[in-house]
Parts: C-alpha cells; structure tokens; sequence
C-alpha cells in the first residue's frame, strides 16, 4: 500500500494508473474506520482497479463547540486494516497543505438548500466544510467514482448535487449502512457511549423502525407522527435533535405524490449525537 502525503506524489502516482487504463475509486474518510468504512472498501474493490482512501480529520465541518480535538485517532490500525484489504493508495494530507492559506482565507463549496435544511440547521456550515474538503480531495485524487456511507444520507445528497453542478467526471455511489448485530448505526463517535447509553442507543432505529412501520400502514399525518415518537424518545432518555419524514430524492416535505421518502433523524444519548436514517417505499 503506497501512503501518501503530499499532493505532488499523489498526482504522479495517480499519472500512472491513468497512462495505463486504470478505474480509480475513492472512498474519503476522518479515519478511526470501523466496519462500515471497510465495506465502502469492498464495494469499491467490485468496481474499480485501484482503490484510494484518504483519512484527513477536516477541521472546517466541525462546529466552535464539536468534538475536532477529541475526534479519535487510531492510525496504525487504520494502516492495518486496510492493508488487510489490498487498498492500493492511502492519503494522508496535511491541514497546512489542505488549508494553506488558513480556514479563515480559504475558497469554499456550498451547496444552497441541501445544506441548510436539517442536519445543516442544526450544525451551520457543517455542509460548506464537507463540500469544500470532498471537492478539494476529488481535484487531488481525480477518481472515476467515488463511495460513500448511506448512514450520513444528507452529506451522500448534498456530495451528489456538487457532483452535478460543478460537472464533475465522476460517478457517486451510496453504499447502505452498516449497523452492528442490535441494529445501531456503525459510527466512530458510538465509543463515546458509555455503557448504559451503548445499550439504549439501538432503541433509536427500532423507534424508527416502529414510526415507518405506521407510515406503511397508511398514517400520513406526519407533523404529528414525528412529534409523537420525538416524545417517546425524549421520554426513553433520548434528547432529540430533529425526526422529519422527506422526500428522498429532494430532501422536501413529501407531496401526495412522493412514493420514496426517507426518515432522518439526529438525537444526543448523553453527550453523544447520534444520527440515522431508513428509507420507505410506499
């Protein structure tokens, strides 16, 4: 596995698989990978030559009262287990490479909208951080296609739309998200848990599970619907952030006509803020 830092090597290296007719994927990550991670790793292995992963903690899409510093870090095992994998490229850039001219100086990527509605209400400027840091990183890797986790299901729409508007060259793919065996999103923040949280966390998904199932069976009052389970939440010791029901291909409130809607929801277990989502067709 090549490990790489510097941008000028990448793009050598990346000459090469180019001059020789090679499918690249990219699967960017903040490392601290898990299995969700690694199963972007597969399913860009199904599709590519090359695989290249980067692990870069972006400091633009954390907030002034996030977790940046605390953000865990296990890089030697991330080494590891993606050379398990025969991951051909990992990059490693560097924020004063990444930022030269500082956060405070540096051109950004917004999507308007999309970034501003739910999770972007609650966590302003999280989604201008990702656009920026995804599209600087594509400019860097040049990837054919990309992966992502369909767990951060709003980034995947907000990832797709730049992917549209800027006319990138390069295919975006969601890949489902990996839960553990009770059912709990895989996440690098769930080791923030603590024990008794770690046990009531699944309960978030099984609400949801429980709020869709209501939605199938005919209930269409969704103000209500939401409200009534963010009670049951509040009320299981869950401090919800936001439970909306949307269009999945738009992110809007669902029309009559809507058949594909997705159940988005972000809720802090202690001081943990966990987030899911399941998609319904009707």
């Amino acid at each position: 596995m090549n490990i790489i830092s510097d941008i000028t090597t990448l793009r050598q290296i990346r000459r090469t698989w180019q001059t020789d007719g090679k499918v690249i994927a990219f699967v960017p990550t903040m490392g601290n990978l898990h299995q969700g991670h690694l199963n972007l790793v597969r399913e860009a292995k199904k599709h590519a030559d090359i695989v290249v992963v980067s692990i870069f903690v972006n400091p633009m899409q954390f907030g002034p009262d996030e977790d940046l510093d605390a953000y865990p870090r296990t890089l030697d095992n991330d080494k590891a287990q993606l050379e398990a994998l025969d991951v051909n490229a990992l990059f490693m850039p560097k924020a004063s490479d990444i930022y030269a001219r500082g956060l405070e100086h540096q051109t950004f990527v917004e999507v308007p909208g999309l970034s501003y509605m739910i999770c972007g209400a609650s966590r302003p400027g999280h989604f201008r951080g990702v656009a920026t840091i995804v599209c600087k990183l594509f400019n860097m890797v040049q990837p054919n296609l990309a992966f992502f986790g369909e767990k951060d299901f709003q980034q995947l729409q907000v990832i797709k739309a730049m992917v549209t508007d800027l006319s990138m060259n390069l295919n975006v793919f969601g890949v489902p998200t990996t839960r553990e065996s009770d059912g709990l999103a895989m996440s690098s923040r769930n080791q923030y848990l603590t024990k008794l949280e770690r046990k009531l966390a699944p309960t978030l998904y099984v609400k949801m599970q429980a709020l869709a199932d209501e939605i199938n069976l005919g209930r269409r009052d969704f103000t209500r619907l939401t409200a009534e389970y963010k009670q049951e939440l509040a009320r299981l010791g869950f401090n919800p952030d936001y439970l909306e029901i949307r269009s999945s291909e738009s992110l809007l409130q669902p029309s009559h006509e809507d058949s594909k809607l997705v159940l988005l929801a972000a809720a802090f277990l202690g001081k943990t803020r966990l987030i899911d989502n399941l998609q319904i067709s009707l």
